[in-house]
Parts: C-alpha cells; structure tokens; sequence
C-alpha cells in the first residue's frame, strides 16, 4: 500500500517538476531546443490578467486568503493580497501579510548555503560530520562521505520523509537528527527520498560552521540584505506579526481554522514565513544571479549549482518526462521548453504555496495561500506561464493537479472505511495489555488502563490516544495533525511481549517491546 509519506513526496517536492518537467531518462536532462521569443505584449497580458486568474481559483475553491507576486527582472511587477488572513475575522490579506511558507523554505534556504559557499567557510560536498560529528546514519560506510549536497538533493539513501512523525510526536530539531541512525536505507546516491530532516541536518552543519542557529544566520546572510523585514525562520516571529494569515482545512465543504502548525524543528525545511513582497525581492536576487540592487547577496556560481539538475525525482511516466531535483529546487524545462526552477510548499494543517521562475524570460511569479493543499497556487503560477508563452491556457490545470492531490489527501490505514465485525472476538482482560513499551527510533509509549479502557501515550509531548477495540488482541486509535490527514485510523496488534503500531510502521520500526 502507498504511504502518505511517499504520496506527499509527490505534492511538496515533484508537483512544480511533474507539472512543468524537463525531460529524459538519464542523469541529466538534455538540451532543449530554442524556444521562440515571447512579445512583449503578451507578457504584460499575462500580468494583467493574474486579477482574474486568482480570483477565478478563490470562487472555485473557496480558499480563505491569497497573494501573489510577479516579478520581471529586478521590478516586482505585480503583488497583491486577496481575501481574509482568518476566515472568521474581517482583515485582509495584501501584500505584506505573512503566510507559512512550508517547503518553499528549502529554496530560500538553499541561498543560505549558496551564500556561506561564496564566502568559502562551507562547499556543497562538505562532509555533514565534520561539523556535526554526532550525525549519523546507518550505514557507517556513508557516514564520513554524506555531504551538504546529498541531503539538498534528497540522494543520501534516508526513507521518505524521515523524521516527520517524530516531529508530530513532540521530538525536537537535535532529537530528530540523532533518531535518524536508526532508519533503513536506500542505495546511497542511487535513489531519490525526499526529507525534511535530512535536508536540516545539513543546514545544521552549515549553521554550525557559521557558529550561528541556522535562523540567525538566514536572517544576516539573506533576509536583512535583502530587506526581507518580515520573513524569519523563527515560529514565534510568525506568530508575532500582526499582519498574518492563518492556516484552514476544510471540513465538510467549508473553511475553518487548522492547528497551528509550528515546524521549527525543521525551519530549514519547512519553516520561513514570509510576504510575497518579501518573496518578491527574494526572486528579484535569484533572476539577477545573486545581485540586486547593485550589490551581490549570493555567489553566482554557487547559486547556480543550487539550480542545476543533481538527482532525478519522478521517471518519465505517462507521456511525462522525467523530474528533476537541484539544491532546494525543482530544475527542468516547462512545456514550452524553457528552463525553469521552481517548488511548491504545504501544510495538511493549513498552507500551499509556490513560486516558478523562467531565468530565460526574466520572469518569475509566487502565489501564497491560507488554506490546506488542494492545488490553487500551482494552478495560478501555471496558468500564468501558459498566458505568457502561448497567450491562453493550454491545460485544466486545476483537475490534473486536484487528481494529483487527491491520494496525498485521503486519510491513512488498513481500516478506512471498513465495517466493524459483526462478532469481534473479546480482549483478554485490560491489565494483561497494559505496560511499558519502547523501540529504539520512537521511544518509550505507555498503555494505561484508564475508566474502562485503554489509553495509549507516546512521544515527549505527548500524544494521548485512546484505544478502541476492534477484535480480539486488536485494537485502533485516530490520530490527527500534520502527518496524519483526517479520517486515519491506525491498528494496534497486541503480542505477549510487544505491539505493533500500524501508523508507525512505515519503515518496519513500529514493534515496540514490553519493558514492564
């Protein structure tokens, strides 16, 4: 059965490739042919028509709060706000209103890097244990040759999504990092796994050389040069603004506010905040190569390696060619052949965003949203580019990505939707299931005998998640946060010395054995 994990690889990391996706089997992709020059009229059409194309997808959907930027060399040439911050609050969301940003923070952060390689304290294929000689995993033939690059990339071999639900769990950013030794792994640059926390832990050695935290060091080596004054890869900064749009998931056909989602723990990966008007002067410096406004914020060279194709994402498939993945981007050519970078970014509690830059055309737009993935900010930024290189849009944009979308956003289990036995064998008495548990990735858990019942306990924050029975020595429990979309529902087999937890038996670690 697909997992969630690897159905969302799909959505923050491939949706930008696979939607407008260079091309080819091999490591590379190959050259692309010219692509025929853009009138100038057409492009600002396009401009004039990004009103229409974010309002259409509001009516459609429903989404609380929208913005967008467009940027033409080093002009933002569009940024606008539309709707609520809050569906059920008046303000409205404009230029400067703070969003989540989720993955995107991996391209923003990849300047970061790009940056402190300029400068020459860091290289891409700087070993991560030579700043961070606790990390590990658990191969030890990878351990002293694992690089910057390869966890930028997603090809150090570490299951997809490692580490995320010992977030969810209530771990933090160090506890994540050195639970990772005990994941499985791929072949070691041979496969492509998208991680959050692999992809920390080498923003973690950059920061570590820099003697910095990781947000101090992107807000001085990018956010402030760049005049970026409300964007941080500080949670509490977000929650400090004034101006800020917060997160929805919709419920029965209609918008409400999500958890909040704090991600700090991965901030490398997933938590910069930001307006498009931050954004915007964001993208001004990539277009320029690192320059803007006269000054050079980023080494060009280092910049361009970021955005330079280094691990093939997604295979060709069904008439799609293949997908692409640099330093923190997406990398390939969109439909009318041009090279393009780009990444989407998402929240289940309550965000989608994403930009796509055509260096080619001087051109690049970024489309934020308040509410949980479902396709909007995609749709826009392609329907945009489809103005700009044919003058119409060539694709239902909104139902291929929705279709996309829509396995990474159905809840997880072996027993969705199926009936209870008619039958069900009884449970041996409560106090025979009842003790204390561990393996050695999640940790300790408890089950507690509690009114009648049993409650399971795990995770330092912890999770308290009450017990159902369901047949004999099976029980179930529903879970619900960044991980786990709504409506999962998770088995727990009881054994003489231990239980297994199907929601956390992604990668086989989910046996923990009886302690007490």
């Amino acid at each position: 059965m697909t997992t969630l994990h690897s159905r969302r690889t799909f959505l923050v990391a491939t949706l930008g490739s696979a939607l407008a996706a260079c091309g080819g089997d091999d490591d590379d992709p190959p050259p692309s042919p010219p692509s025929p020059p853009v009138p100038e009229a057409r492009i600002a059409q396009a401009i004039a028509s990004v009103d229409k194309l974010v309002t259409d997808q509001m009516s459609r959907t429903g989404v609380p709060g929208v913005a967008t930027a467009v940027v033409r060399g080093n002009q933002v040439v569009y940024a606008k706000g539309f709707g609520k911050r809050a569906v059920d609050e008046g303000a409205a969301v404009d230029a400067d209103t703070v969003f989540q940003l989720a993955s995107m923070s991996k391209s923003l952060g990849a300047m970061v890097v790009a940056h402190q390689v300029g400068i020459g304290r860091v290289r891409w294929d700087t070993p991560v244990q030579s700043q961070l000689p606790w990390f590990a995993l658990s191969d030890p033939e990878v351990n002293p040759v694992l690089t910057v690059a390869d966890l930028y990339s997603h090809r150090s071999g570490l299951p997809d999504h490692a580490g995320d639900r010992l977030e969810d769990m209530g771990y933090d950013r160090r506890q994540v990092l050195e639970r990772l030794r005990f994941l499985p792994l791929h072949p070691f640059r041979a496969s492509y796994q998208y991680t959050n926390f692999g992809l920390t832990a080498a923003a973690e050695a950059v920061a570590t050389a820099a003697a910095m935290d990781w947000a101090t060091l992107s807000e001085q080596t990018l956010y402030r040069p760049l005049g970026m004054a409300r964007t941080s890869s500080r949670h509490a900064d977000y929650l400090a603004r004034d101006n800020r749009a917060v997160g929805h998931v919709r419920e029965n056909g209609a918008w409400i506010r999500g958890p909040v989602r704090d991600p700090d723990a991965q901030s490398p990966a997933g938590g910069v905040s930001a307006s498009v008007n931050d954004v915007a002067r964001w993208l001004v410096m990539m277009l320029g190569e690192g320059m803007f406004e006269g000054r050079r914020i980023v080494d060009a060279s280092a910049l361009k390696e970021a955005i330079a194709p280094h691990n093939q994402s997604t295979p060709p498939a069904d008439g799609r060619p293949a997908g692409f993945y640099g330093y923190g981007f997406n990398v390939g050519t969109n439909p009318a052949g041009r090279a393009m970078y780009n990444h989407s970014g998402a929240f289940a509690l309550g965000a989608a965003t994403a930009f796509l830059a055509v260096p080619s055309l001087n051109l690049a737009i970024v489309t934020l949203t308040n509410g949980f993935p479902i396709g909007v900010p995609e749709t826009i930024n392609n329907q945009f580019f489809d103005l700009v290189d044919y003058g119409a849009i060539q694709r239902d944009w909104a139902t291929i990505i929705e279709e996309a979308l829509a396995p990474v956003l159905a809840p997880e289990g072996g027993l969705v939707g199926a009936t209870p036995p008619a039958s069900p064998l009884p449970p041996r008495a409560l106090s025979v299931y009842a003790g204390d548990y561990a393996n050695n990735y999640y940790g300790p858990i408890t089950v507690r005998e509690s009114a009648g019942a049993l409650v399971l306990t795990i995770g330092p924050a912890p999770l308290v998640l009450p017990l159902s029975h369901w047949d004999g020595d099976v029980y179930t429990f529903r879970l619900r946060n960044e991980n786990a979309t709504p409506g999962t529902i998770s088995r727990v087999w009881f054994g003489s010395d231990r239980l297994t937890l199907e929601y956390y038996d992604q990668e086989g670690l989910g046996t923990f054995m009886r302690r007490s």
